[in-house]
């Protein structure tokens, strides 16, 4: 299936970096049958050090939940590595407003725990749960806006307008700036990727913050019923979250809360046009959707690969000798698809029992927004069977697009009529 100059392993860095033109769960497939943990040709900062990928599910999640040997943040074991700007291809300026490099799933413990603890007050299950009814009012909304036009673009119309107002108005970002917001994300999205960051998107990311900057100072001022005002007046113990962190905090609430569910609403959505007998069991027993939820979720789950873990001490994974200070992406995409977890593992069947998957990661840094994403997809699964029974695709299956965003695949565009 490869020549010589493209082996699995030199295809992935293709497949992470937004360059291949190969169905990413084919390269997915042979790496696991090369084994659980392989080798990448992919040097990173200014070490000598091995870059690994997990493939299988066990390593996957060993790499994701053993923090006495792996860790998120490489100034954890080397002060002066360069590992992480390198990878971004950014600044590590303490000015910068990159906030994937100071966010919650890019540092360690104890401050960790510490960001987690206080951050948690404001995402308590209850919470999750209140917010069904406007989910369920903004995603009627989106569908009246085109019933009658007999024809939706889903990802224009319904998958990326439905998290973008659902979490800018969970913020406190005002209706008039929404908008902004949105193309701010995409922006971001789609020029940051593995070893890159476009030009134009360094423009995007400073407005980006600089407007969460003053909307975190409006708020300090004058508090209002939202999260950024509950973020600012969380207090522990006296502790309280630091402006930097706030900052960063709000910016990946908005940008990972938008692109995750935004992802999982599009391509689940495709996923069931492309298999209409699991489309028809969902139409016959609307019951089952929360349950396929979670199957599109492993199926095709919105990130490829978790972001990079360190390596602390010597160890063996996968029956590989991993160094001090090596680098494993644990292959997110990879591991849900893995043959010895999951039975018929390239299928999609909406109505699997899931015991586990790792779409929304595994650990302290799973993702704190994956209770919202399940409640979001739930909804909208459900509303648009239920309201578009008769959806179907709008033009040739070839002429659906993946396009690469920040280590996942997305749809630009998926034109449906009903």
């Amino acid at each position: 299936m490869y020549s010589k100059e493209a082996t699995p392993e030199q295809e992935l860095i293709k497949v992470l970096g937004g360059k291949s033109e190969k169905d990413p769960f084919l390269v997915f497939k042979e790496l696991r049958d090369n084994g659980a943990v392989r080798p990448i040709p992919m040097q990173i900062g200014n070490t000598d050090n091995q870059t690994w990928i997990a493939t299988q599910m066990d390593e996957v999640k060993t790499v994701l939940k053993d923090q006495d040997t792996f860790c998120v943040d490489p100034s954890t074991i080397n002060k002066e590595s360069n590992t992480r700007s390198e990878l971004t291809n950014s600044s590590d300026n303490p000015n910068s407003n990159l906030f994937l490099a100071n966010s919650l799933n890019a540092i360690d413990e104890p401050d960790h725990r510490r960001l987690r603890r206080l951050v948690s007050k404001g995402f308590t299950p209850r919470y999750m749960e209140s917010l069904r009814p406007k989910v369920q009012g903004i995603a009627d909304d989106l569908i009246d806006q085109v019933q009658e036009k007999g024809e939706m673009d889903i990802v224009q119309d319904f998958a990326y307008k439905l998290p973008i107002i659902v979490i800018s108005e969970m913020i406190g970002v005002p209706n008039s700036d929404q908008e902004q917001i949105y193309h701010w994300s995409e922006s971001i999205a789609n020029g940051l990727g593995l070893g890159r960051l476009d030009e134009e998107v360094s423009k995007s990311l400073d407005e980006f913050g600089n407007y969460f900057k003053q909307l975190i100072a409006e708020r300090r001022q004058q508090p209002k019923d939202d999260l950024i005002s509950d973020l600012v007046s969380i207090e522990d113990g006296g502790d309280k979250l630091h402006e930097k962190e706030l900052l960063s905090l709000v910016q990946l609430l908005i940008f990972a809360g938008h692109e995750t569910t935004s992802n999982l609403i599009s391509t689940g959505t495709l996923m069931l046009l492309d298999n209409p007998k699991q489309l028809e069991t969902l139409r016959n027993d609307l019951s089952l959707v929360p349950k396929a939820v979670e199957e599109l979720l492993r199926f095709h789950g919105p990130s490829t690969t978790a972001g990079p873990r360190y390596v602390i001490k010597d160890t063996v994974l996968g029956g590989q000798n991993i160094k001090k200070g090596d680098i494993v992406f644990p292959l997110l995409k990879s591991a849900n698809r893995d043959e010895n977890v999951f039975s018929s593992s390239e299928d999609l069947d909406v109505t699997r029992h899931i015991k586990r998957h790792v779409a929304f990661g595994h650990g302290v840094h799973m993702c704190l927004g994956a209770p919202l994403a399940r409640i979001e997809g739930d909804i909208a699964f459900t509303t648009l069977i239920k309201r578009l029974p008769d959806m179907k695709l709008n033009v040739p299956r070839e002429n659906i697009q993946w396009q690469f965003k920040l280590a996942a695949q997305g749809l630009s565009s998926l034109p449906v009529s009903f």
